[in-house]
């Protein structure tokens, strides 16, 4: 458990832009969790991190995306 809270620590240190850790800390936690129950916890975190990161850039292209309705007739 102690393995999974450095590598968070140091996850969240190399992200620590607000912009760029946005999503990260969460996957990388579960990423972590989910890889220390398989073995690779580091693995898992990194890649929670990448995952975490992806889908928080979607729902921010999603929420600034203009809002297109067409006209019924």
């Amino acid at each position: 458990m102690r393995r999974l809270f450095i590598c968070a620590a140091v996850l969240g240190l190399a992200f620590s832009s607000a912009a760029q850790a946005k999503g990260c800390i969460k996957g990388a936690i579960a990423g972590g969790v989910a890889g220390s129950v398989a073995g690779h916890g580091k693995v898992g975190a990194a890649a929670g991190c990448v995952i975490g990161r992806h889908e928080a850039n979607k729902a921010d292209a999603q929420k600034t995306a203009p809002q297109t309705t067409t006209p019924r007739k």
